[in-house]
């Protein structure tokens, strides 16, 4: 008895040693991905895996947490062709009937992995697209669409090994470290699915790389382009990157990247958006960026120093909420008025800073930020620290009502805030330290690989008090947890500055309205208005929205005449002797609405303030010498 038993006992232990041992080799053993985009131009991606496993019940997850998006954005609708096999013979799964981005496998004995072919179907309108987006000269391709991973692996532990497949002749940048190329696939090192996902790849027909530094660490600029032509980059444009370069290294000493890519994406057939990663940015804006003004200045201007400015402020420095180190555990997004808002006023001095935009440039961007916040009628309801909160429902709300509903405000309302607190820095140290002070501290820190080191609001009032003491939490609750009827101007006016309005839009309000193909009469009738006539907002209680007026609707005649931007722009010139009168389509109905105005145009700029001290002018003076 006591011998079987013990006989029992060793072939337990043996079982349990060798299924322990199985798991620690396939632990051990990385997930192999070939990633086959041949067939981007078509809009379609493929990809095998083998993924190390053992037999029994299998969960596989898809990515749906992602890292920059905030939010459950993986889009597992656009993955088919899944099929899963072992041995040769394929298996049945099924998705999980309450988690969609799980898929339940069993594995057959004596397999020790497992091999998973799936689709990505890219859409055939990629303007709305965060994701994998493909033209047929181009394709930003993201690893965490076509891929798989077990669900009890860690995100930081698990490795795969990556190949790409690419149409012939198109050249490609990654900031993944390439092995070689075998059979027509380009091979690049084993790294982390957390790094794998955080590496996207840019590939296309027409491509160019920008070398801005060599040493003491590599910053490029990798360029696809819908055509040779746009690939133009300026001699200026040039010069300011390469000083962006030396301003970040002035204005944090530190950097958590072995080398820098700033993936370049120019098309007007892919959404137009940037996304952070460690070691490199996926950024993309309309074709003609580079070699058009106003597209410069009304979509490029800040883009890039904004997602650089994110290597320190959300990949390497991140709120703890935004960091649970799993693709499938839920996000918080509290602290994004500091992950992005911080970073939004970062990026747009240091366009200033490295000379992207002059100074009256930078001033009339940031009037512009600060009149679309003063005209935000749903501050009136919703404190801004819910726009950060209902981050991951907001980054998805049409654009219709966004005056009344608020839309991601943290983003260019904390601009403002994180200015104030420079001022304020400034004034309680006399001049001594400012933000500057503050973003080393708590952001710049040591120099090293690419890393997360999380934080909490104790943490960020903690650094800021090291800054220049004074009640910080009482400073972020007041602005952050109330409602006001009026955005938060304090800032600029202690900066040596005033928000005004003039009747003639300035040079960043052209190219904005150029590059937009609208008329921005926001701040005098209420609305603005496409090439089309389409409203696609009516600020509350302006004369628009008095009249009648909203969203969707499309004016078609103005005073009698065929609209178009130019008769509407004359028109409300003309208010002060009479009113305007708009007959407008709503789906298949027309009306007369008469708007009671008398104001003129109405632009916002900023208006120097002689009684005080030009600080503005301080805050944006280059630091790198």
């Amino acid at each position: 008895m006591q011998r079987s038993h013990r006989s029992g006992f060793l072939a337990l232990a043996a079982l349990l040693a060798g299924l322990v041992s199985s798991h620690a080799r396939a632990a051990e053993r990385p997930v192999t991905i070939e990633l086959d985009a041949r067939e981007a131009p078509r809009k379609l991606f493929h990809a095998r895996l083998t993924i190390p496993a053992r037999p029994g019940p299998m969960t596989l997850l898809y990515p749906k947490w992602l890292p920059g998006d905030h939010g459950p954005t993986g889009p597992i609708t656009d993955l088919a062709g899944l099929r899963i096999q072992a041995h040769g013979q394929a298996l049945a799964w099924r998705r999980d009937p309450v988690d969609m981005y799980a898929f339940q496998v069993d594995v057959p004995a004596g397999a020790d992995a497992i091999e998973v072919a799936l689709d990505y179907l890219s859409p055939a309108d990629a303007s709305g697209s965060q994701d994998l987006g493909a033209t047929a000269n181009l394709a930003l391709i993201s690893w965490n669409t076509l891929l798989l991973y077990p669900r009890d692996a860690k995100a930081d532990e698990i490795e795969y090994a990556a190949s790409l497949k690419l149409p012939s002749g198109w050249k490609y940048a990654t900031s993944l470290t390439r092995r070689g190329e075998s059979n027509g696939a380009i091979e690049f090192e084993p790294v982390s699915l957390t790094m794998l996902v955080d590496s996207p790849v840019l590939a296309g027909r027409y491509f160019r790389v920008v070398t801005l530094t060599e040493t003491p660490v590599v910053h490029r600029i990798d360029i696809a382009a819908d055509s040779e032509a746009a690939l133009a980059i300026t001699p200026g444009e040039e010069h300011a990157y390469k000083n962006l370069i030396a301003e970040t290294a002035a204005l944090f000493r530190s950097r958590h990247y072995r080398h820098y890519d700033f993936l370049l994406t120019l098309s007007d057939h892919t959404a137009h958006f940037g996304l952070e990663h460690h070691e490199s940015s996926d950024d993309r804006v309309d074709e003609r960026s580079l070699i058009d003004e106003d597209k410069r200045r009304g979509s490029l201007a800040g883009l890039l120093e904004h997602e650089m400015v994110h290597s320190w402020n959300g990949k390497y420095r991140r709120p703890s909420g935004l960091a649970p180190g799993r693709f499938d555990e839920p996000m918080r997004g509290d602290l994004l008025w500091v992950y992005e808002g911080l970073t939004e006023y970062l990026g747009a001095i240091l366009t200033a800073r490295d000379g992207f935009l002059a100074p009256d440039e930078f001033r009339q961007s940031l009037a512009q930020t600060a009149a679309e916040m003063d005209y935000t009628r749903g501050r009136a309801w919703r404190p801004l620290m819910d726009t950060a909160v209902a981050a991951q429902l907001l980054y998805e709300a049409r654009s219709d009502w966004v005056s009344w509903r608020r839309g991601t405000d943290f983003y260019p309302e904390s601009e403002l805030l994180w200015l104030e607190a420079d001022m304020k820095i400034r004034e309680l140290t006399s001049g001594g330290k400012s933000l500057d002070d503050f973003v080393r501290r708590f952001i710049g820190v040591q120099s090293g690989p690419p890393a997360v080191s999380p934080y909490t609001l104790t943490d960020v009032i903690a650094a800021l008090n090291e800054t220049a003491p004074y009640d910080w939490k009482g400073f972020w609750d007041h602005r952050l947890q109330t409602t006001a009827p009026r955005a938060p101007l304090a800032g600029i006016s202690a900066s040596g500055w005033n928000l005004v309005y003039r009747g003639t839009p300035s040079p960043m309000q052209q190219s904005l309205e150029e590059a937009r193909r609208l008329l921005d009469a926001r701040f005098s009738l209420g609305i603005s208005a496409n090439d089309d006539g389409l409203i696609p907002d009516v600020i509350s209680d302006s004369p628009a929205a008095k009249a009648g007026l909203g969203p969707g609707m499309r004016v078609v005649a103005v005073n009698g005449k065929r609209y178009s931007r130019e008769i509407l722009r004359e028109a409300i010139q003309a208010t002060r002797s009479k009113p305007i009168e708009l007959i407008v389509e709503n789906g298949d109905d027309f009306a007369t609405f008469r708007l009671e105005y008398d104001g003129g145009l109405r632009y916002p700029n900023l208006e120097r303030d002689s009684a005080r001290p030009d600080v503005l002018s301080q805050v944006i003076a280059p630091l790198a010498k």
